[in-house]
């Protein structure tokens, strides 16, 4: 694998001419079709994920579909040995090292890459779609587009995909100067792979001799939960939210431990918002963190029910963020 090949940007042809159809095309068309080709096309690659801040990680893909049904291997080449395994909504993934598999349930619409996060966001409203050229990634002729955002709040796009599927072969992150923060890219690629979705399947429920350890998510509301945002954020829509009940000493129940995920998502960006009862121990310092495209920050809120402890997480720029953190509220 050619991890400096991987890194490099691809070499960007002349844009395509006003009167082509490439550049009749929506940011919705672009996405859909993306969308579409990240569902229903098999395909097994390695895919590289670089930072501007140096960060390097890489991983074997397989994805197959039949049907409605669809599953995909990551298996990372880097960091912590690990092989997750997805079946339409159902996640496990493999710790080899600790002998352990992690077991979850998680919504999307799509598989990796997952670029459309909202199926009905409003999305032209806030990004345009620019053609820009053409070029090679892993050995496939891909159009290449740019969506540029139409305020501070988000970042923009620069996506290659294959020109006859619309595989997403290659994705760049770019902060509000148009810099480069994240880069994605297959180094290399098998579209239509023979990928058998039974063998996935065989080696997803082969758990023998691994302690499994079930994450329990349950649905919820941020309402029901006494959650609110003061006003909404342009573009973002609630998608899901989640809370992880914990269980108190003796076993029963402790509403005050449970951690809260609200998720939103301008159908590109997504953040989500964690809230989860204040621990001075554990909660020491408001920080502001940055890996690669991903922005993070914390913050604690005191209120009349309580003291709590505030994590948003998101691909958006760090004002972005801030706006989620200081229009939370507690409703009661």
């Amino acid at each position: 694998m050619n991890l400096v090949a991987a890194q490099t940007p691809a070499t960007v042809a002349p844009a395509a001419q006003p009167d082509s159809p490439l550049a009749d095309r929506s940011v919705g068309d672009w996405l859909m079709r993306m969308h579409e080709a990240s569902r229903k096309r098999a395909y097994t690659g390695t895919f590289v994920v670089s930072s501007s801040s140096g960060n390097l990680s890489s991983a074997r893909i397989w994805h197959v579909c039949e049907g409605d049904q669809q599953m995909e291997r990551v298996e990372a080449l880097t960091g912590v040995p690990r092989s997750t395994f997805r079946r339409n909504d159902q996640v496990v993934t493999f710790f080899p090292q600790a002998r352990v598999v992690k077991t979850e349930r998680r919504e999307s619409l799509g598989l990796f890459p997952n670029l459309l996060k909202s199926s009905n966001s409003a999305i032209d409203e806030f990004y345009a779609a620019q053609q820009a050229g053409s070029g090679r990634v892993a050995g496939f002729d891909a159009s290449v587009v740019q969506l540029k955002p139409k305020d501070k709040l988000r970042f923009g796009y620069r996506i290659w995909s294959e020109k006859k599927s619309g595989l997403v072969v290659k994705l760049q992150t770019l902060d509000t100067d148009g810099r480069v923060l994240e880069q994605a890219a297959f180094s290399d690629l098998q579209i239509d792979a023979p990928v058998k979705m039974s063998a996935l399947a065989q080696m997803m429920g082969d758990t023998a001799g691994y302690k499994v350890i079930a994450t329990e998510l349950v649905k919820t509301t941020a309402a029901a939960e006494g959650w609110a945002l003061k006003s909404p954020v342009a573009g973002f829509k609630p998608m899901n939210c989640y809370k992880r009940p914990m269980a108190a000493e003796g076993g029963a129940h402790d509403a005050s431990d449970n951690t809260l995920q609200w998720v939103f998502s301008d159908g590109l960006a997504s953040v989500s918002v964690f809230v989860e009862a204040y621990d001075p121990k554990r909660h020491t310092q408001e920080v502001h963190l940055t890996m690669g495209a991903t922005q993070m920050l914390t913050r604690h809120l005191s209120d009349p029910s309580g003291d709590w402890w505030i994590t948003v997480v998101g691909e958006v720029p760090l004002p972005t963020l801030k706006v989620f953190a200081q229009n939370l509220e507690r409703t009661k």
